[in-house]
């Protein structure tokens, strides 16, 4: 997808690790993941008079049915702009194939004034942990280097599912990305990395790694606290992130957490 340089930044919206249901009573953890889910939709159109992408970066549903991504999918279409997923560790791409609106979300390279937004599927059937395999990361090299052919491409936007930085919880060892040193190599190499964006951990982080910005994103429904050995869930409310894309390359971001909504969440839990 191509489009214009417009004269104000790219108004981007991560919305990640939704964990939908074929039924939307099921409850995660005793949080219901649709009505958390609901709840951030209906932020982001109070909050939100211009989006220009959406990017939905995986555990789109817990259980991979398609009602799930139907439901999804509806929701996005609410928010008026086109949105564009990848699958996460819950997710699984030939059902997700399966829902209508998936031809058009599942651009993997989008191009918009001088950036370019890449979508990279790190997801392993059967697994927690991310890999991306040798196609993905070819495909990446491939993209990042047609900015160097192309002047009208200036900085980049990286997307996936799986961290590829370790998390601050130590039971999260092993779960990320496990190719992480190749996919930071070829990241390393392209000046045009503006950032890397992701969710997986159900935390909010902004950080420099290398000299370029790493976001995290909190969930849609339950969120895990940081620093700690085992399992633990947090008290802080589902939120979506909100990106500003310059022209310089220079990007503005920030959260939006629900307010005023008291989620019930099982604390005792030694995991999910």
């Amino acid at each position: 997808m191509i489009k214009t340089q417009a004269d104000t930044p790219l108004r981007v919206i991560q919305i990640t690790d939704s964990h939908l249901f074929r039924d939307p009573t099921a409850a995660l953890l005793r949080l219901n993941t649709q009505e958390s889910f609901e709840c951030v939709i209906e932020l982001v159109e109070s909050k939100e008079s211009r989006i220009d992408v959406i990017l939905a970066t995986g555990d789109i549903a817990q259980d991979a049915s398609l009602e799930a991504y139907v439901r999804f999918s509806e929701a996005m279409d609410r928010l008026r702009a086109p949105f564009y997923w990848i699958p996460g560790n819950h997710d699984r791409r030939g059902v997700m194939e399966k829902a209508p609106a998936h031809r058009e979300a599942s651009d993997k390279q989008i191009r918009f004034g001088n950036w370019q937004i890449i979508m990279l599927d790190s997801s392993i059937v059967g697994e927690v942990h991310g890999m991306l395999a040798a196609s993905e990361l070819a495909f990446l090299e491939s993209c990042l280097q047609s900015v160097e052919d192309d002047p009208q491409i200036q900085h980049t936007l990286v997307c996936l599912h799986h961290n590829p930085v370790p998390g601050s919880a130590h039971w999260m060892n092993g779960i990320g990305l496990h190719n992480q040193d190749d996919f930071n190599a070829m990241v390393d190499r392209f000046d045009s990395v503006r950032a890397v964006v992701y969710g997986h951990i159900h935390q909010e982080l902004d950080f420099l790694r290398a000299g370029v910005r790493h976001f995290c994103t909190p969930s849609t429904c339950i969120q895990f606290k940081p620093e700690v050995v085992d399992f633990a869930l947090d008290d802080l409310s589902p939120a979506y992130r909100w990106f500003d894309l310059h022209s310089d390359g220079h990007i503005d971001s920030g959260i939006e957490r629900v307010t005023g909504y008291v989620f019930d969440v099982d604390h005792e839990s030694t995991g999910y």
